[in-house]
C-alpha cells in the first residue's frame, strides 16, 4: 500500500494524516500484537449493563430529584438516554466497520486524523482512569458500611482520606489490584465474572422496582415538574454551568431547565456503553455483535433507570429523599429496612464490574495507541499465553490502585462526564467524514439519517457539556494542553504512520 493511500491523501507529515481501515485491521493480525477473539453479543451486552448500572442509579437519583428536577428526574434519564442513543448509533457503525481496539481513538484515526485521534485517546485515558478510581472509592465506602452492620471495622488509618483520621483506602487499593489480575488472565474469565455480578445487580434493581410499586403514593408526584427557583446566593463561576457563563441568564433549579441540568448530571449513570466498543477486536463476529451489544445494553439500562426514578420519587416526596443513599433510605422511610440492606449489598457488588470494565476500556485504548507508536511500543505486546495486553494493564492498574488509595477525587467525577461527551462529538463527526472519504467501505451496520443524526448527536452532546460547571471545563482544558505537548514531544515523532512516510517499515 502506498504512502498516499495510508494517509488518505493528507501527507505523512500532516497533523491530520489518517490510518486506513484496512491497515488498522491488518495490525490486529500481527501475532505479537494480536488480541484473542472470545466475546459474543451476549458477553458485550453483559459488559455494557455491567458498567452502566453503577454509582449513578444508586446515588444520583436522589441528588438530582431533590436539587434539580423533582419527580421529573425520570425525564432527565430519558433525555440523557436519548443523547447516548444518538451517539450509540454512531459507535455501532464504527465498531462494526473498524473492529479494532481503541474505541473513539481508533475511529478518529481512521476518519479525522492523527492529532484528533491522539487528543481523544488522551481524553479517554483520563476518563477511564478517573472513573475507575472514583468508583473504587465508592465501592470501598459501601463495603465499609456493610462491615459496620456486622460490627467489623478497619483501622482508622486504612479507611481512606475521606474518613476521619484516614490516610489510605486499603479496600479501594486492593480491589483495583485484584481486577487488574483478572484482566491479565483473560477476557473470557472477565466476562464470566461480570455475568455473575451483573445478574446479582440487575436482580437488586428489579427488587427495587417491583417491591417499590406497592409503596407508591400518587401525591408524591405533585408537582411532577416543580416550579423553577433561583438558588439562594447564586453560583460562583466554578459551580455555574458553562451555558450560564456564556449566555448570562440567571441560574435556576427545577422547571424545564432543571431537567436539562439534571440530565447533564445523571449522564454519569450512562457512562460505560462506549466501553463496549473498546472490545471490538476481541469479539468473534464484531460486524454483527457490536451493534447488538452497544444498543442492547443501553436500551436495557435506560428502561431500568426510568423505572427506578419513577418508583423512588413515588415512594417518598422528592423534598425528603436522601442524597447519599436514596434507594435504601426510601425503603427505610416506609418501614422496610431489609430492602435497604439488600440494595446496599447490590450496590457494593455491582460497583465491582464498573471498575473492571472501566479498567478494561482504559487498557485497550492505551494498547491501541501504543501499537500505533503514539505511546511506547513496549506496551503493545500481548501475553504469549493469555493474549491480553498485560503490560499496560499492570502499569495502569498499579497507578490507579495508588490513586484510589491515597486520593479523595469525588470532585473530579464531572471530568468523566465531559470526557465522554467529547468522545461522542468526535465519533459523530467521524461517521460523517468517513462516509465522504470512504463510501466504498462495507458497513455491516449503517447509522440512519446521515448527516442529520450525527449533527443532532453533536449538538445534544455539546448541550450537555455546556451544562457542566466552569471549573470542569478549566480542568479539562489543562489536561488537553498537557496531551498536545506530549504528542509533539513524543507521539508525532514515533508515529508508525509518520515513520512509514520517512522510509521505515510499518
Amino acid at each position: 500500500m502506498s504512502v498516499d493511500q495510508q494517509s488518505n491523501g493528507n501527507g505523512n507529515e500532516s497533523l491530520f494524516r489518517t490510518k486506513t481501515v484496512e491497515q488498522s485491521i491488518r495490525d490486529t493480525e500481527e501475532p505479537e500484537h494480536a488480541l484473542k477473539k472470545s466475546l459474543s453479543a451476549w458477553d458485550l451486552t453483559v459488559f455494557g449493563v455491567g458498567v452502566i448500572i453503577g454509582t449513578g442509579i444508586f446515588v444520583l437519583t436522589g441528588k438530582v430529584a431533590k436539587e434539580n428536577a423533582g419527580p421529573a428526574t425520570a425525564l432527565a434519564f430519558v433525555a440523557a438516554g436519548i443523547v447516548c442513543a444518538l451517539a450509540a448509533l454512531c459507535y455501532a457503525e464504527f465498531a462494526s466497520t473498524v473492529p479494532v481496539a481503541g474505541s473513539a481513538y481508533t475511529f478518529a484515526y481512521a476518519s479525522i486524523g492523527e492529532l484528533p485521534a491522539w487528543i481523544i485517546g488522551w481524553d479517554l485515558v483520563l476518563e477511564f482512569a478517573l472513573g475507575t478510581a472514583v468508583v473504587a472509592v465508592g465501592w470501598s465506602g459501601y463495603v465499609r458500611s456493610l462491615m459496620d452492620n456486622v460490627d467489623w471495622h478497619l483501622p482508622a488509618a486504612l479507611e481512606g482520606p475521606d474518613a476521619p483520621g484516614g490516610s489510605f483506602d486499603i479496600l479501594a487499593f486492593l480491589l483495583v489490584l485484584v481486577l487488574t489480575a483478572v484482566l491479565v488472565l483473560g477476557m473470557k474469565l472477565s466476562a464470566r465474572i461480570t455475568a455473575v455480578v451483573v445478574a446479582i445487580k440487575v436482580t437488586v434493581v428489579m427488587i427495587v422496582i417491583i417491591a417499590g410499586l406497592f409503596f407508591i403514593v400518587g401525591d408524591n408526584y405533585k408537582p411532577f415538574i416543580p416550579d423553577a427557583v433561583t438558588p439562594e446566593g447564586g453560583l460562583g463561576w466554578e459551580d455555574a454551568p458553562m451555558v450560564q457563563l456564556i449566555f448570562g441568564y440567571e441560574p435556576t433549579n427545577f422547571g424545564v431547565m432543571g431537567i436539562f441540568t439534571a440530565a447533564s448530571i445523571v449522564f454519569f449513570a450512562f457512562i460505560g456503553f462506549d466501553v463496549v466498543a473498546t472490545a471490538a477486536e476481541e469479539t468473534k463476529l464484531p460486524q454483527r455483535d457490536m451493534p447488538r451489544g452497544i444498543l442492547g445494553s443501553l436500551l436495557i439500562c435506560t428502561v431500568l433507570y426510568v423505572a427506578v426514578a419513577l418508583v423512588v420519587t413515588g415512594m417518598q416526596h422528592y423534598t425528603k429523599l436522601s442524597v447519599s443513599a436514596p434507594l435504601a433510605d426510601a425503603f427505610k422511610s416506609v418501614g422496610h429496612p431489609f430492602y435497604a440492606g439488600v440494595i446496599s449489598f447490590g450496590a457494593a457488588v455491582g460497583l465491582t464490574t464498573v471498575c473492571l470494565i472501566l479498567l478494561l476500556g482504559q487498557t485497550r485504548v492505551f494498547f491501541a495507541m501504543s501499537r500505533d507508536g503514539l505511546l511506547p511500543r513496549f506496551f503493545s505486546v500481548t501475553h504469549p499465553r493469555f493474549k491480553t495486553p498485560y503490560r499496560p494493564t499492570i502499569l495502569l492498574g498499579v497507578i490507579i490502585a495508588i490513586v484510589a488509595g491515597f486520593t479523595s477525587i469525588n470532585e473530579l467525577a464531572t471530568l468523566v462526564n465531559i470526557g465522554t461527551l467529547f468522545a461522542f462529538v468526535m465519533v459523530a463527526a467521524g461517521v460523517m467524514v468517513l462516509r465522504r472519504t470512504r463510501p466504498d467501505l462495507h458497513r455491516a451496520f449503517r447509522t440512519p439519517w446521515v448527516p442529520v443524526l450525527p449533527i443532532v448527536s453533536i449538538a445534544a452532546s455539546l448541550w450537555l457539556m455546556l451544562n457542566l460547571p466552569g471549573e470542569t471545563w478549566l480542568r479539562f482544558g489543562i489536561w488537553m494542553v498537557i496531551g498536545i505537548v506530549v504528542y509533539f514531544l513524543y507521539g508525532r515523532g514515533h508515529s508508525r504512520l509518520g515513520q512509514l512516510g520517512r522510509g521505515a517499515e510499518y
